[in-house]
């Protein structure tokens, strides 16, 4: 089976500004602030339905949460353990300017604290390790599971799911929102475990010390929480204007690249650069404005932790000379006020990214909640040979169930015939040929080949049947060769030359310093138009189909290779139930049937000159075409 088409690569539609790629994981943010995260519908039904394809992994997500708990405690436990150290110098050193005899360091029990700082910091690390290590092996299983249950719900979607929905827009969905899944599983969920932990033991460890020290440190998180607050809500608009800015610069760049040609030609240099320069100045300030904002949020929060360390450090010193904590506990305190903060100042940025995720894989359930195709019954056949006869019965159909486009279609067409399909835009050609194909459902009537209802057919030996060339050619980034035998795998390279002959390519093919092994590069600009469609039809050819589906493919090609392909294409019919979409009248004079459709009804039908006697609505087209000696197009 010959599979041609168009080959469309759009930019990701993620409810960014077209051409703005989306960030890296954790990108955009500053000193623990981040652009604006999109929000999910519903947080919690989606959360909860993510957590279904962690559920396999339970047993490892304790155990990650064993580690991150483990390691979190080596890093509490050491600042305390060094204040013993610190505890012991001073304690000497008052000793001996006290000139009590004796007196001196004790470095050996020094020497002890530190090998069991050493330990504790080399097992810290370790859990830190294990912790990552497991912790990427269930993102990317989950990942894993998410990308097959897609690429699977994918083929079983409809040909009207992505008649209706960019390419972009679900590429963005198999990709990029699944990345950003995984991205969030592997990184922030360890965090959001080892941030939970670190809160709750330092703050022990901290009362254990002193309450009007952790008093102290409770009483500036207030204001910390106040001047993250007031700088991001000013900060989360210049992002937005930055985002969007940059979305329309990339855009912008996009469309000049993609269309240079025109561009040049009309003489637009000087306007694209004004539009660009216009956009670029917009970009500029808002950036500007965003990164400075984002900038100061640091230097405002050391300011209030600064004040908050001052007041630790008077009261601490008052307590100390009093006797009251050891000055080694001092100096653990601080260190804890500082893993405090730690967490607090990423709880926004986690919120963030959580926010993000949660609307990505809200996107993602959305895409496998789509409705599917209509399953296959059990006893449809699953291999199937027909001679090729094709009928329409009374069938009814519409893109709109409430607007039928085709009311009561009847068609007979006997085996071997060539049937051309021909009418202004709109009339239903291409649509009937979904039909028969079944990737559209009919709402009534019946659609038969040799007699069998193609219902009662699955879809793979349906479409098997069918060879397809299309007016744009769809070829992928491998050699001629691979090209070819897309129409049959198995094929040997005896076939594969035997197509390539009949499709009027093989002394082209050969000509190429590589002949078959030539590689077409991902646009295939690397041959002409029409030597890619000869291609196609070779690739048809050898998938030996029983029914042909033609979409006339000469008009941009020049009159000789427009000669070779006719010549192909009448080989590649031979013997076979053909339907031909015309476009130019002029290429379906020896059709044996000629049907004229007009808004979704055949009108007439019948064959070439049968259709201009009638004098009708064939003929108005088919003159139309001829008058004046310009040919236009009757599609």
């Amino acid at each position: 089976m010959s599979n041609s088409g168009q080959r469309s690569i759009q930019p990701p539609v993620t409810g960014r500004p077209r051409g703005f790629p989306p960030p890296p994981h954790g990108g955009g943010r500053r000193f623990g602030m981040m652009m604006p995260a999109e929000k999910p519908k519903n947080f919690r039904k989606t959360a909860r339905r993510l957590a279904v394809y962690l559920k396999p992994h339970s047993l490892a997500l304790a155990f990650v949460l064993i580690l991150a708990v483990t390691g979190v405690a080596f890093n509490v436990v050491s600042p305390k353990i060094l204040g013993q150290a610190t505890t012991i110098i001073f304690a000497g050193m008052q000793a001996k300017a006290a000139g009590i005899p004796g007196a001196a360091i004790d470095f050996a029990r020094i020497g002890q604290i530190l090998r069991l700082l050493l330990v504790l910091y080399a097992g810290g690390a370790l859990c830190r390790y294990f912790e990552h290590y497991v912790m990427a092996g269930i993102s990317q299983k989950t990942i894993f599971h998410l990308r097959r249950d897609v690429s699977a719900k994918l083929v079983r979607l409809p040909l009207k799911y992505y008649d209706a929905n960019p390419h972009g827009d679900i590429m963005s969905r198999v990709a990029n929102d699944i990345e950003t899944i995984g991205g969030t599983l592997q990184q922030s969920l360890a965090q959001i475990f080892e941030a939970i932990v670190t809160l709750t033991g330092v703050l022990v460890l901290m009362l254990t010390i002193s309450g009007w020290l952790t008093l102290i440190v409770l009483v500036t998180l207030p204001l910390s929480f106040i001047v993250t607050r007031m700088v991001t809500r000013y900060s989360q608009k210049q992002f937005a204007a930055q985002q969007r800015e940059l979305g329309l610069l990339n855009a912008h760049i996009e469309e000049m690249f993609g269309g240079h040609l025109i561009v040049k030609a009309f003489n637009h240099e000087a306007k694209s650069i004004a539009a660009f320069k216009s956009v670029n100045e917009r970009l500029y300030e808002a950036g500007w404005k965003a990164q400075f904002v984002s900038g100061i949020i640091m230097p405002l929060l050391n300011l209030v932790h600064n004040v908050g360390y001052i007041l630790m450090a008077v009261v601490g010193a008052i307590f100390v000379t009093r006797g009251q904590m050891q000055i080694g506990n001092v100096q653990a305190f601080f260190q804890y006020s500082r893993q405090f903060n730690q967490p607090i100042m990423q709880a926004a940025n986690i919120a963030n990214i959580f926010q993000s995720t949660i609307a990505a894989a809200e996107r993602v359930f959305e895409l496998l909640d789509e409705a599917e195709e209509i399953p296959d019954s059990n006893e449809a056949l699953a291999a199937f040979s027909p001679a090729g006869n094709v009928r329409f019965e009374n069938v009814q159909f519409g893109y709109d169930e409430k607007a039928l486009l085709m009311h009561d279609l009847n068609i007979n067409v006997q085996s071997g015939q060539t049937v051309a399909i021909v009418g202004p835009t709109g009339a239903g050609k291409t649509t009937l040929v979904n039909l028969l194909m079944r990737f559209y459902e009919i709402s009534g009537g019946r659609i038969l080949i040799d007699g069998l209802d193609i219902r009662d057919i699955k879809r793979g030996a349906l479409r098997s049947i069918f060879g397809m060339v299309l007016q744009e050619t769809w070829l992928f980034k491998g050699t001629i060769r691979d090209n070819i035998a897309y129409g049959r795998l198995d094929a040997s390279e005896a076939e594969i030359c035997r197509a390539a002959r009949a499709a009027q390519i093989d002394h082209f093919i050969r000509t190429l310093p590589e002949g078959y092994n030539t590689v077409l590069n991902e646009e295939a600009t690397n041959i002409s138009a029409g030597q890619k469609q000869l291609l196609t039809i070779a690739r048809a050819i050898l998938a030996d189909p029983a029914i042909l589906i033609l979409d006339e493919a000469t008009s941009s090609v020049d009159t000789r290779t427009e000669i070779l392909i006719q010549r192909a294409m009448q080989e590649l019919m031979k013997g076979r139930t053909s339907f031909v979409i015309a476009h130019r009248l002029s290429t379906i004079r020896d059709a044996d049937l000629i049907l004229v459709l007009h808004n979704g009804d055949v009108v007439e039908k019948g064959t070439h000159a049968e259709l201009l006697a009638k004098d009708g609505f064939y003929a108005d087209i088919y003159h139309s075409q001829f008058a004046g000696g310009e040919l236009h197009e009757a599609v």
